[in-house]
């Protein structure tokens, strides 16, 4: 069978992104699961440890083949506000247009018709969900890649955005918050629960630096999360500057992710 993959990188030396799409065109059965190191604050500042060496930075990494199977679960934890469009006129990573205007436009009618509280997430906690399947009659909270918002050129009319974005992609706004948040990981550890094959041998969980108490204000939300669906499964992992999973079966880098790999027998 193809490989299952544990990647860890240093985010100042290596391009994760590109390895990872890599990774999918040379074994499209893989499953990869892994994080960007956190605590360097410059190139050099972080270690990657492969047997008795120490590297600072690239990428390190571990493929596990035979009797094993890796599974994921990858909590993006945010919710679909508004209503699912058209790119229209997209350049690169810039959206210019959504169902024929301009995207600054239909974004600040869509805050008009928020409630207040959505309306003050959306001034710090505003994401563009980009579909993973083109064919749908109805998307639901799962069905997007999940990318920031980095820039709005009122002038333009245009927003930028974390990904490549193409003519013809249906995408849809997101909020996020720590009630959206847990409730995504609860959903889908609910669903693992039921769909499981086995209960996994060991877990490992790599969790963005923006979860934990700075979003739920306690710890260890995630993990015990885990343990009220998983029971007593052995878990390990740690906080990531960018965390590394699939989405509908293609491999990306994320943002305010927990991506956890769950280790069973294959059957």
């Amino acid at each position: 069978g193809e490989p299952q993959v544990l990647v860890v990188a240093d985010p100042f030396t290596a391009d994760a992104e590109r390895f990872v799409r890599g990774l999918d065109r040379a074994f499209p059965g893989n499953r990869v699961v892994g994080g960007l190191a956190s605590g360097g604050m410059q190139p050099g500042g972080n270690a990657l440890y492969v047997d008795d060496r120490v590297h600072r930075g690239g990428i390190a990494g571990v493929a596990l083949g035979g009797d094993i199977v890796l599974d994921t679960i990858v909590a993006q934890g945010c919710r679909p506000i508004g209503e699912p469009m058209f790119v229209t006129s997209a350049q690169e990573n810039v959206l210019y247009a959504l169902d024929g205007r301009p995207a600054v436009t239909v974004l600040q009618e869509l805050y008009r018709g928020l409630r207040a509280a959505d309306q003050a997430l959306c001034r710090q906690s505003l994401f563009l969900g980009i579909a993973m399947h083109d064919a749908r009659e109805r998307y639901r909270q799962g069905d997007f890649l999940v990318r920031n918002i980095v820039g709005i050129d009122a002038a333009a009319g245009a927003l930028a955005v974390g990904a490549e974005l193409r003519t013809g992609m249906i995408v849809q706004f997101h909020l996020r918050d720590a009630r959206t948040s847990a409730d995504d990981l609860e959903a889908l550890l609910t669903a693992h629960e039921r769909q499981a094959a086995a209960r996994p041998a060991g877990s490992v969980l790599f969790s963005c630096l923006g979860r934990g108490t700075s979003l739920y204000g306690r710890r260890n939300h995630d993990s015990d999360a885990f343990r009220r669906h998983l029971g007593d499964v052995p878990l390990g992992g740690f906080f990531c500057n960018g965390e590394i999973g699939p989405v509908h079966g293609t491999t990306f880098v994320h943002g305010y992710t927990s991506a956890f790999g769950l280790f069973r027998r294959r059957s």
